[in-house]
C-alpha cells in the first residue's frame, strides 16, 4: 500500500510520454493526465477527473505502460486518491486574472524569455493552450553565434533535472524577424499579454529597441540585464551588477517607450535591492527576477574541462531549475520588503513547477509568474495544472482574487532575532511505516546531537528526549515518511 511519500514518488517515475500507450482504459479514463496531475501536486484535480469516470480494473492500461522498468502502479495511484482526496468543490469559474503594470492579464502564468518562447509557431501553441502571456526571447541588433552542445543537467539520487545548466544567448534571429512575429503575435492574440525582452550594446541601441516594440503595439517591455553568458563587454549580467549602468540604460529605454518597463535582475549578486532602485530610479516600473546562477554543473575528469564540453572547451554559464528555487524566493522576499521598493511590480521566476510554487512567489509579493526550465522539460502542457490546481487551492480557501494572494506570507517571515527560542517539535516515529532502515540514526549520530538510539535486534529506534533539539534532521532524511513533528511544546 502507497504512503503519502511513496505515492508521490510513484507519480513521479511515470515517463509523462507525448502519446501515452497506457491510455487504453474503459470509459475514456486517462491514466497520463491523473498521474501527470499527481505529479504537479494536483491531487485534488486527480480526484476530479476520477470521479467523473466509473472503472476498477485497470489491469489493460497498466500492462501497456512502456516504462522500462516496471509499469506504473495505476490502481494503487487511484486507490490512494480515492481513500485521501475528496472531489473538490465546483472550481472552473473561479477568476485568475489580474492586473499587473496596469495590464489586464487572463492568468498570472507567463513563459519567461528563453528559448521556450522564441518564435511565432512555439508562442502561438502556448497561448493556444491557456497561458497567460509570453515574454519572447530576449532581442537585440546583436545576432550572437551560438555553441553546440550548450545544455547540461545535474541529477541526484534518480532525480535526471535536478538543476539545468544552458549557454544559450540572446535570440539568434534577425530583429526584422522577431518584430514580425513579436507584432503578429499580438493582432493574432490581442488579450494575451505580449512581453518583449530587450538588450542593446549602446545607449542608442537600447532606445532604439524600446521605439521598436513599442511602435508594434506591445504591452511591456523587459530588460534583459542579468544574461550570465554573454559573448560580449557590459552585456547581460555584467549590466546586472552595476547599479548606475542599470540607471542609465533604463533611461535610454525610457527615452523610447510609454510601455510598463520590467527589469531583469541578475541573482550573481549579494544585494539586488541596489540594481533594482537603481531601475526604478531610472524609470522602470517592476522588477523580475531572478535570471540564472553562473555555475558549473560538473568537471569531465577526462576531458579536465566542464559540462557540457564545446570541442574540448567549456565555460561558466546559466543555472536553473528546481534547484534554484530557494535562492529565487530569498530573492523576490528581500525586494518585496525593502522599503525603496514599495510599490514596484515584481515578476518572479526560478524553480517553478507547479501551482504551489508559483503561489509561493505571489505569496511572497510576486503579481506574475514566468516559467522556463519545467516547460524544457515537460512542455507548455503543465500551464493545465498550474491553472487547475491555483483554482481549486482559491476555492477552497475562500480566495476570490490573485490580487488577495500577493504578499501575503511577507509578514510570517522575520529576523533570526524574532524567532520563537522557547519551544520544541520533537520527532514523532510511525511504526507502521517504518521500514527499519536506520537512516534517521546514521544522520543523528554522525551529523547530529545522537539522540536516535539503534536497536539493532529488533531493527527499530527509539528518542532520546534528553539529547534531542527538535531540529528535524531525522524527518528531512526518512525515505519512506515515517517520521513526523509533534505538537509543539515549551522546552523544559
Amino acid at each position: 500500500m502507497l504512503n503519502e511519500k511513496n505515492f508521490k514518488m510513484e507519480a513521479a517515475r511515470c515517463l509523462l510520454c507525448h502519446e501515452p500507450a497506457c491510455n487504453v482504459c474503459e470509459n475514456g479514463f486517462l491514466p497520463s493526465e491523473f498521474i501527470r496531475k499527481i505529479r504537479f501536486e494536483n491531487s485534488f484535480g486527480a480526484a476530479a477527473l476520477l470521479k467523473s469516470i466509473q472503472i476498477e480494473d485497470f489491469s489493460t492500461c497498466e500492462a501497456a505502460c512502456i516504462h522500462p522498468d516496471r509499469p506504473i502502479r495505476i490502481s494503487e495511484l487511484v486507490n490512494y486518491i480515492e481513500y485521501h482526496y475528496e472531489k473538490p468543490e465546483a472550481f472552473e469559474t473561479v477568476d485568475l486574472s489580474i492586473d499587473f503594470l496596469h495590464v489586464k492579464c487572463e492568468n498570472p502564468f507567463f513563459l519567461s524569455s528563453s528559448i521556450v518562447a522564441s518564435n511565432y509557431e512555439m508562442c502561438a501553441k502556448a497561448l493556444d493552450m491557456g497561458w497567460g502571456g509570453i515574454v519572447f526571447k530576449t532581442i537585440g541588433i546583436l545576432k550572437p553565434d551560438e555553441v553546440s552542445p550548450r545544455f547540461n543537467t545535474l541529477d541526484k539520487e534518480g532525480t535526471p533535472f535536478l538543476g539545468f545548466r544552458n549557454l544559450e544567448q540572446i535570440s539568434e534571429h534577425t530583429l526584422e524577424e522577431n518584430l514580425n512575429w513579436l507584432s503578429g503575435l499580438k493582432k493574432a492574440y490581442p488579450k494575451k499579454v505580449i512581453v518583449a525582452s530587450i538588450m542593446g550594446q549602446t545607449d542608442e541601441e537600447w532606445t532604439y529597441l524600446a521605439k521598436a516594440v513599442t511602435e508594434i503595439g506591445l504591452d511591456i517591455i523587459e530588460c534583459n540585464f542579468s544574461c550570465p553568458h554573454m559573448s560580449g563587454n557590459n552585456l547581460g549580467s555584467d549590466v546586472g551588477q552595476n547599479p548606475e549602468l542599470v540607471e542609465h540604460l533604463v533611461e535610454c529605454v525610457r527615452k523610447g517607450t510609454n510601455l510598463p518597463i520590467l527589469a531583469k535582475m541578475t541573482p550573481n549578486i549579494s544585494h539586488m535591492e541596489l540594481p533594482a532602485i537603481a531601475a526604478i530610479q531610472g524609470g522602470a516600473d517592476g522588477i523580475a527576477a531572478i535570471n540564472t546562477i553562473k555555475s558549473l554543473t560538473g568537471i569531465d575528469l577526462e576531458l579536465r574541462t566542464a559540462t557540457p564540453t564545446i570541442a574540448g572547451k567549456s565555460a561558466v554559464s546559466g543555472y536553473s531549475g528546481k534547484a534554484v528555487k530557494p535562492i529565487a524566493l530569498r530573492f523576490i522576499h528581500d525586494l518585496a520588503k525593502y522599503p525603496q521598493l514599495q510599490g514596484a511590480a515584481l515578476s518572479g521566476m526560478g524553480g517553478i513547477e507547479t501551482w504551489r510554487d508559483a503561489l509561493e512567489f505571489i505569496a511572497l509579493g510576486c503579481g506574475n509568474i514566468q516559467v522556463t526550465t519545467a516547460v524544457m522539460q515537460y512542455g507548455y502542457r503543465m500551464i493545465d495544472d498550474l491553472i487547475e490546481g491555483t483554482k481549486i487551492f482559491m476555492k477552497s480557501h475562500g480566495y476570490q482574487t490573485i490580487s488577495e494572494m500577493v504578499g501575503m506570507a511577507l509578514d510570517g517571515i522575520v529576523s533570526p532575532d524574532n524567532l520563537d527560542r522557547t519551544s520544541i517539535e520533537y520527532p514523532m516515529f510511525d511504526r507502521t511505516l517504518c521500514v527499519g532502515c536506520g537512516r534517521c540514526y546514521l544522520s543523528c549520530y554522525d551529523a547530529g546531537h545522537q539522540a536516535i538510539k539503534w536497536q539493532s535486534k529488533e531493527k527499530k529506534v527509539v528518542l532520546d528526549p534528553q539529547k534531542c533539539v527538535g531540529c528535524h534532521l531525522c524527518i528531512c532524511v526518512c525515505p519512506n515518511g515515517a517520521i513526523s513533528a509533534a505538537p509543539r511544546r515549551k522546552k523544559a
